[in-house]
């Protein structure tokens, strides 16, 4: 699936490790390499693009899982998960030093592994201020949305509006609509801000998406979606520059 979550496996027990990948594959997500070392995962980082990694803390070289997930946070802008057997105090205490997003024990099962990717991409947001790394574009102009039991990379671009309802949002995209557990006000902060408005207390859009405007609504993929006075004018004043 081209819209899968890409995952960096590194972990230098090779049974271990092929049993991961193969419960991955299982559930849809696709493994773009499976490593044994610190030197192996970083060149993988460099010449894949990754949304999410899973490390042993014990590795087969001089330098730990910890110093990886250092680097991760170093140079990329994306999550990783501890997968390890030990959960003893100093380790847990040297493993949070580097923020890691989950921390799964050995030993596990495929739903394990499927819970602690959900909730560790569910949470994730991109920062704005981290430095730049070979796959932080991907995740910067992207957003993963759940549905059929996947997280499916969503680019911004793509997103046409946000409709609430109860406690779900509908969300309207080019290609296909999702439905999450949100609210409009916290959704918004994980959209670029240069180009979602909330525009009425049941909307946000994508005003690349506009198609037509006048005093009270805009026009979006033939949906007419009520304004409010202020976002009318800030549009009208926008288009008429």
């Amino acid at each position: 699936m081209s819209d899968s979550i890409k995952i960096l496996i590194v972990e230098d027990n090779v049974v271990i490790a092929d049993d991961m990948q193969e419960m991955l594959e299982e559930i849809g997500y696709d493994i773009v390499d499976n490593v044994i070392s610190y030197e192996k995962a970083v060149e993988a980082l460099s010449e894949n693009d990754v949304d999410l990694v899973l490390i042993d803390v014990v590795l087969a070289t001089e330098k730990t899982g910890i110093d990886l997930g250092r680097y991760i946070r170093e140079n990329f802008d994306i999550p990783f998960i501890f997968v390890t057997s030990n959960s003893d105090r100093s380790t847990v205490e040297k493993a949070k030093l580097v923020n890691p997003n989950n921390y799964v024990v050995k030993p596990f099962e495929q739903s394990d592994l499927f819970a602690a990717i959900e909730i560790t991409l569910s949470n994730f947001t991109p920062s704005t201020d981290k430095p730049k790394g070979g796959n932080e574009r991907i995740l910067k102009d992207s957003i993963f949305i759940k549905k059929n039991n996947l997280f499916h990379r969503v680019p911004f671009s793509s997103i046409q509006f946000i409709k609430a309802d109860n406690v779900y949002l509908e969300i309207t995209t080019e290609e296909k609509d999702f439905l999450v557990r949100s609210s409009l006000k916290d959704y918004l902060l994980k959209l670029p801000d240069d180009k979602f408005f909330r525009v009425h207390k049941s909307y946000i859009i994508n005003i690349d998406h506009i198609q037509a405007i006048n005093s009270k609504d805009v026009v979006i993929k033939g949906e007419t979606i009520p304004i409010s006075k202020d976002f009318r004018d800030f549009a009208l004043s926008s288009l008429n520059q």
